[in-house]
């Protein structure tokens, strides 16, 4: 009863500058908390307080059975973690040398890079060169267009592709296993020529230097014709050697990733120089010798330099043998495939005739094949219609993942501009998609549902400049919410207390005489049921 009604005057005494403080303090730090919240959330799409929560105060409030079955999800996430970042233990050869041997001798190249069985890391077959592309933007503006992850990754893959066990002990080999391991490019362009001085043909080391030495697509295409002798060289005289046993065959496959990688690369250059029908030609003779090879996505090569032609019938007959229900899909599958329907009704669409007469078959035919493509990746359409900003692709994309929208849309948004009325057809139609797939994290309408892992791996692969897409939208969490209402109140309170002191103080000083009546009648409540010598006694127990 006597420490009531000592808080109470106590209280009493306080002046309107205390509660200016009081609630001063308390805005400043909900301002602070909120600042980290909505940091937090823009960067891992999660609340940092509810993740807390969640990991260390659920397991200690549900007791030990739930705590071991926390760590146990933990661990078995951190497993899942480390084969999309690439670092699975059976598949390290990209970081040291001892581990190459499981890389040549235990992996298919026709397997992806990285990745679970829901987010696969691909590599980009429309990538750009990192000396006389990604370069450029880093002297224009400073900024990295390329992720850590993302350049590792292409250093596995390199180290996985370009060589094998029997290299071992050759001085050129060791050479190139150390230059795509380091991270300055200087340092890689300068053990690359040591590698050449110890064999002028070894195709890797001129490939690293037609890569990120050479400074025009000119300068590339030179180095890579070089290349290309050495890797048919090496291709002929192991193919002869097929049969003398299995080491043979080890080497022969190690050639044959070589070649084909050189053979696109120069596809590629031919593309970017305007030599259109030489590009065509070498995409096509690649899928022709090596059809089995489809996982390297050559024909997607194939389909932007015809698009680029205008060889809309010869575009059809890729998409007819590639988009088949057996095979794994792609942006630029999905959306080739409409924008050819599209094209046939595009200059004619009309949305507010459509809207009082129907749609003909043929309209209707277009709407589904973008609502199909929008379905397997909905980011796309935002790229396309310029409603967010391109930046320069990765080297490694994430299908149906941001990733992917930016690779898709930075080479093919000048085939959409081409077909007249075809960019309008997809304003009009491409948010109707989301109307069949009210939850897409549970339901598809003709794809899986969309993956929940996409925009943590689209992180890993885009630069931190990039604002990434996430889909479906995120709702704010409660945490920022309850943060933002906090900091404003006390900042509102605070500003009127500052204003109008003794309103506040005698505001404050009946708020906490309504809140003691209540104290104090149970209070009087407890001191008349228990007796009065309760504490005495249980002091002499």
């Amino acid at each position: 009863m006597l420490n009531v009604i000592f808080s109470t005057m106590f209280f009493n005494t306080l002046t309107p500058k205390f509660y200016v403080a009081l609630t001063g303090t308390s805005s400043l730090i909900s301002g602070l908390i909120l600042i980290f919240e909505w940091w937090y959330f823009k960067r891992y799409g999660t609340s940092f307080i509810e993740q807390v929560s969640i990991n260390h105060l659920t397991p200690i409030l549900n007791g030990n059975d739930s705590a071991n079955s926390s760590l146990t999800n933990h661990d078995s996430s951190l497993q899942s973690s480390s084969v999309m970042n690439g670092c699975n233990n059976n598949n390290n050869g990209g970081n040291n040398s001892n581990g190459n041997n499981s890389l040549t001798n235990g992996i298919d190249p026709t397997i992806p890079v990285t990745g679970t069985n829901e987010c696969k890391v691909w590599k980009n077959p429309c990538a750009l060169f990192r000396g006389a592309e990604y370069q450029r933007l880093t002297q224009y503006n400073g900024k990295e267009p390329l992720t850590f992850h993302d350049m590792n990754l292409s250093a596995q893959e390199h180290q996985t592709f370009f060589s094998c066990e029997l290299d071992e002990g050759k001085p050129e080999y060791e050479m190139m296993q150390r230059a795509w391991r380091e991270r300055a490019p200087s340092t890689r362009i300068q053990l690359a020529h040591d590698a050449l001085e110890k064999n002028f043909e070894y195709t890797p080391a001129l490939i690293l230097l037609a890569e990120e030495e050479a400074t025009t697509i000119i300068e590339v295409e030179r180095i890579l014709k070089q290349a290309l002798k050495c890797a048919e060289n090496a291709y002929r005289k192991s193919q002869q050697l097929l049969e003398q046993g299995h080491n043979q065959d080890i080497v022969h496959k190690r050639n044959t990733n070589i070649l084909i990688y050189v053979k696109r690369r120069l596809g590629m250059c031919a593309r970017k120089l305007g030599k259109l029908r030489e590009a065509t030609k070498i995409f096509r003779d690649l899928v022709k010798e090596f059809p089995m090879m489809s996982v390297f996505n050559i024909h997607e090569n194939l389909i932007e330099v015809l698009l680029a032609l205008q060889n809309y019938p010869d575009v059809q007959g890729v998409l007819a043998k590639y988009d088949d229900i057996s095979l794994p899909k792609s942006a630029t599958i999905c959306y080739t495939a409409a924008l050819l329907k599209a094209r046939a009704v595009a200059s004619t669409f009309s949305p507010d005739i459509a809207s009082k007469r129907g749609l003909t078959a043929s309209e209707m035919s277009a709407v589904e094949a973008i609502h199909r493509a929008v379905e397997f990746n909905p980011h796309v359409p935002k790229y396309l219609l310029e409603m967010k900003s391109l930046i320069l692709p990765p080297e490694h994309i994430l299908k149906r993942g941001d990733s992917e929208a930016i690779a898709y849309a930075f080479f093919h948004l000048s085939h959409w501009r081409r077909v007249d009325g075809a960019l309008n057809l997809l304003h009009c139609t491409w948010e109707g998609t989301f109307r069949m797939i009210p939850y897409p994290l549970e339901k598809g309408h003709l794809f899986h549902p969309y993956p929940t892992c996409t925009e943590a791996a689209d992180r890993e692969l885009l630069p931190v400049f990039h604002d990434v897409s996430v889909f479906p939208k995120k709702e704010l969490p409660f945490f920022i919410l309850f943060t933002a209402g906090l900091c404003s109140g006390t900042a509102m309170l605070a500003l009127l207390t500052h204003q109008y002191p003794e309103i506040a103080a005698y505001i404050a000083r009946l708020f906490l005489n309504w809140f003691s009546v209540p104290l104090q009648y149970l209070t009087d409540k407890i001191e008349s049921i228990l007796p009065s010598n309760l504490f005495q006694q249980l002091a002499k127990i």
